[in-house]
Parts: C-alpha cells; structure tokens; sequence
C-alpha cells in the first residue's frame, strides 16, 4: 500500500481515501493535492512513489514538472504588471515590443497573447524542441511570423510559446526574464517552492513525469497547413523532455515550472482571496475582475474542444469540462491531468500535481474525480 501523507479535515475523508484507492490501484504513482478555503488549507496531502520501479517515495518536499499549469504562474506575473500599470490589456504588444509588429500583427493586443487568441501558437519550421530553449531567440522568430488565424476571432491553444510571448514581453517591461520575476515577486514573497524551469540543486527531489498513452491523432495525416498541425509540431514535444538536464535549465513559461501542490496554491489562490496572500498583495481587485473578460467561446482551433477563456486563464465550459461549476472561476492544467482551479466567489483553491501523466490534454478521469468530490463536500457542508 502506497504510504499518504498530510492533514485532511474529516468531511474530506472520501477525498483521502479516493486519491489513496488511486494510488494503491497504480492508477496514480505519486501526486499532492491541496484544498485551500479562504487561506485555510483544509486538505493537504501527498503521497506514492517519484519513480516507476518505486523506490523513492513521494515526500512533502518532491517537485515535479508541472506542464502547462505553469501557464497559470506566467500569466499571474503578466497581470501583475497590469495590476502596477506597467502593461495595458487592450494596447498592442508592439508598444512594448516593436518587433512584434512584423507580418501583419500591428493591431495584436496584449490580452490575445493572455487569451490564446494572437494568431501566433508555436513556431514555423524548421521546429524543435531545443530550439525553445532559448527563450530570446524564440521569442524573436515568432515576432517575425504572421498570424496563423486572424487574431482575435478564435482560441488556438498557445501549446508550447504561451510563455515565451509573455516572458518577452515582460523582460522588455520590466527588465527582469520570466524566471527572475517569478522567484523575486511571486515565488520569493510568498515562500513558495516553485520555479521556472529547475536549478541543479533541486534535482534529487524532483519526481520524473511518467510519459502518457499516445494521443489518438495521426499528425502525419492532418493537414499541415492548419493551426493544429502547425501548433502541435512547432515543436512536436515528447513527455520525456521533461526528464532531461536541457528541459529543465530552459525557461519555458509554458510547460516547465517545477513545483507541487502546496507550492502551486500558495500562488494562485492570490486570485481567489482577493489578491492577497498573508499579507503579500499581488494583484488588486480590478485586475482580478479583468480575467473574467471574455475572449474567445467556442472550438479551440489547436485543441478541436470548446474553450472558453478569459485575460489570462480558462473559464467554465461545461461542454468540454462538466464538472468546473459555471460560476466566477477561473483556471487551467497541465498535460496529463495537473490542474489548478481558483473559485473567487468562494474564496476556493483547489491544486493537484503528480507525476504519473492520463490520456488526454485537458484534465483527466482523476482530476474530474477529484474536482467532483471537492464540490460534493463544499455543496453538502
């Protein structure tokens, strides 16, 4: 029996022994979860194994890369600088990044970078991996790309770039790369133990992603010409990249912030509890009401699922995600299942990371369970 950790309030005990079940079935290989209400962490668990061949346990400490619920982080730094005035929303990204204007994309506002709505979600080929490990360069060649959709009628998952459209964009605002802003004003702060990327030194604690089934799409038959192919191959990632020394030195405001539950929460329920974590304020009121602006309500042209999102993260679809209620929440989660949900009217955070990655982009079968068993707690309480 796979060994779980951490405090759980007692009407939350359906919750334990649902992620328990998982854990000792194999179904789950280690993962952390935290349930924080109005700055109270009522479930804080963690437990399972890093590894496959389990030999190491899941302790309080393990780290793992966290996919795209790292997309969450990069855009609560983004609206911070909204929140100081240093960005404008609705003022064109060539304000503040001249270069951006190339191939048609002078009118391209700041909240289609935050909304997936830029038309600019991956890089033309020749694409690889390694070519976004350097953020700068990267940044520089999607500046000089046109559009791949007109900007702004649509959503098209920004996959991979999400992070190095916004980090560009906040390294020309604030001086500062992705990575250091994050550790100095969000990270930092609130002594949260979550990074972009991961330095050497927290190596040995990180658990290694357990990669998926593959994806049921034939790339190689779609058409190339479309956003989803082009996104999807620009580059074509492999879950084991994540495991690797290159991946992990990267800063990839995307897909590559370390971290766990605890961490993730720490920083992301600013957004439900109005802005302020302990005493750290990181966004103001105004700011938080600016995410729930809607963007783009329909078929996602990467994902081919209806999204909807507002300036900066998900908003409820009941659609594609039935089990998020339809109410002033915002969220996302990372490829394999991770997610992180913020639920401002009851002042709710809700973070699950683990290592062992389910079918499927958005959310999995675990995720929605989890979710699910949240709320029928809450509803009955």
């Amino acid at each position: 029996m796979a060994e779980l950790q951490g405090t759980c309030e007692a009407r939350f005990d359906p919750l334990r022994r649902q992620l328990q079940t998982r854990l000792d079935s194999g179904e789950e290989l280690g993962a952390s979860m935290v349930v924080d209400l109005d700055g109270e962490q009522v479930v804080d668990l963690w437990g399972g194994y890093r590894d496959p061949a389990r030999t190491t346990a899941w302790d309080e400490h393990t780290i793992v890369n966290v996919w795209s619920t790292t997309k969450t982080v990069t855009a609560l730094a983004t609206l911070m600088l909204v929140d100081r005035g240093q960005l404008d929303v609705h003022a064109p990204v060539a304000r503040y990044w001249p270069d951006f204007a190339a191939a048609g994309k002078e009118e391209v506002q700041v909240r289609h970078l935050l909304s997936h709505t830029s038309g600019v979600s991956g890089l033309e080929q020749p694409a690889s991996v390694q070519d976004m490990y350097d953020a700068e360069r990267a940044a520089a060649r999607m500046a000089a790309q046109a559009p791949w959709w007109e900007p702004g009628s649509a959503s098209g998952y920004h996959a991979l770039n999400y992070g190095h459209l916004l980090g560009e964009l906040i390294r020309r605002v604030d001086g500062r790369t992705l990575t250091e802003f994050v550790a100095q004003e969000i990270a930092g702060p609130l002594d949260a133990d979550f990074t972009i990327g991961a330095p050497e030194k927290a190596w040995g604690r990180i658990a290694d992603v357990v990669p998926p089934p593959p994806l049921p799409v034939d790339l190689s038959t779609a058409d190339p010409t479309s956003p989803a192919v082009r996104t999807l191959t620009g580059p074509l990632v492999n879950a084991e990249d994540a495991n690797t020394e290159a991946w992990r030195r990267a800063e990839i405001g995307g897909a590559n912030g370390h971290g766990n539950a605890r961490s993730v929460a720490r920083m992301l329920s600013a957004i439900a509890r109005g802005g302020e974590v302990d005493g750290v304020r990181l966004l103001s009121p105004p700011t938080i009401d600016l995410i729930f602006e809607e963007q783009a309500n329909g078929v996602d042209v990467v994902l081919g699922v209806p999204l909807r999102f507002g300036i900066g993260f998900a908003l409820p679809q009941r659609d594609t995600l039935p089990y998020i209620p339809d109410e002033r929440i915002c969220f996302w989660g990372g490829w394999g299942g991770s997610m992180i949900i913020m639920d401002v009217g009851r002042r709710l955070t809700i973070s699950y990371m683990m290592n062992r990655m389910a079918p499927g982009i958005i959310g999995s079968e675990r995720s929605a369970g989890y979710v699910r068993e949240i709320y029928r707690v809450l509803e009955a309480s």
